[in-house]
């Protein structure tokens, strides 16, 4: 059905455009964003007394590191959901095994989103930098919910296109 292959192709796109405003946030906005950064990995506003803070870096080389990988994650995953939603629309209209192939670039873009925030922002910064210990610099809800929404972009993506009907 052509209208489901649109649709995929509309949540690849979304999901790239998500990310261009991540980026473009990120940059326009740098230091509240590296501020972020700073904060969970100093794991300054964390509990008092918190056992974890061996766990802290507090280096501010490593925190613009850290940034700067993190944007540069952003940019990628960016760059492959626009381009997997390109690849997607050109062969929108092929057989259901060509369409299918195009659909690995949003794969890829996903993969790359459950590896910025469900590794980075849930795993290491939630659980490693007890992120979820702070009020002020607490991402742990919203990289849950972008989580969220790539597992159901995804799933909604694996769905498996056949060949479209004559009429389609």
């Amino acid at each position: 059905m052509l209208a489901l292959r649109y649709l995929k192709i509309f949540v690849v796109l979304l999901a790239g455009l998500f990310g261009f405003f991540v980026v473009l946030g990120n940059l326009l906005d740098y230091d509240s964003n590296y501020q972020f950064v700073k904060h969970v990995l100093s794991m300054d506003t964390t509990f008092e007394g918190n056992k974890l803070m061996w766990r802290a870096i507090t280096s501010p080389n490593a925190h613009m590191v850290a940034y700067w990988i993190l944007i540069l994650l952003e940019v990628i995953f960016t760059l492959t959901a626009l381009f997997g939603a390109y690849h997607m629309l050109l062969n929108s209209k092929q057989s259901g095994l060509k369409f299918n192939e195009a659909k690995r670039y949003g794969y890829y873009a996903f993969f790359l989103g459950f590896i910025i925030w469900f590794l980075g922002f849930i795993v290491i910064g939630n659980e490693w930098f007890a992120m979820w210990q702070s009020e002020s610099w607490n991402g742990k809800d919203t990289a849950m919910n972008i989580v969220l929404l790539w597992t159901v972009f995804a799933l909604l993506l694996a769905l498996k296109d056949d060949d479209l009907q004559a009429k389609e």
